[in-house]
């Protein structure tokens, strides 16, 4: 993992999440707490702002000072259990360089893991993690025989998509959306969507070149 494509990183995210506030809007209004874009907003600013203090850093710190940013910019759920992604990632990071797809899987699924156990969730309760845990899972399966990069980056994003569209169907059973019960059915969880545009965006980019 490089620290410039960390940053190219923010900054595609950050369009990303720009180009998508009617939608995450709309979502988060029916089942959520109507404020998930502005987080993500400002979260992604916060991160932008910081470009010239992270660019000579190596990549665990890098990781580690996200998480700390994220953790103190955004609010509600959504802010710890995306800094525990990232602070988890920096401690893997720190541990032995992310060099290979298969070492950067592993990283992504302990960090996973953590977001769960943060979170006291799993898959199906409606949330970033139905999202995130198949992404995490098609991603280590992937690189443990040795898929190639596009091969990887390609089933990502449908894992990511195929999750994010299941939540549509779930009642929710955290959040703001658990007091709807089974009103919550028929709306797309905002954190899940948020989620994907993120893994779409950097999948992308990471097809663009080696990570």
């Amino acid at each position: 993992m490089r620290t410039a494509f960390i940053l190219e990183a923010i900054a595609a995210v950050n369009d990303a999440v720009l180009n998508s506030e009617a939608e995450l809007e709309s979502l988060d209004r029916e089942i959520g707490d109507g404020d998930h874009f502005i987080n993500l907003k400002r979260g992604c600013a916060a991160l932008l702002a910081m470009r010239d203090e992270l660019a000579p850093l190596p990549p665990a710190d890098v990781l580690q000072r996200i998480g700390m940013k994220l953790l103190s910019t955004i609010g509600g759920a959504s802010g710890p259990l995306i800094a525990t992604f990232f602070m988890t990632m920096a401690k893997v990071e720190k541990a032995g360089d992310l060099n290979s797809l298969a070492e950067i899987a592993a990283a992504f699924h302990a960090s996973v893991e953590a977001i769960k156990q943060r979170g006291k969730a799993d898959a199906g309760e409606k949330t970033l993690l139905d999202t995130l845990i198949p992404v995490a899972d098609t991603f280590s399966r992937l690189t443990a025989v040795n898929a190639e990069p596009a091969q990887v980056f390609d089933a990502i994003q449908q894992a990511a998509e195929q999750g994010m569209l299941s939540t549509k169907d779930m009642v929710a059973t955290k959040g703001r959306a658990a007091f709807l019960g089974e009103r919550a059915i028929g709306h797309i969880d905002p954190g899940a969507r948020s989620s994907q545009i993120i893994i779409h965006t950097i999948a992308e980019l990471a097809k663009q070149q080696a990570v």
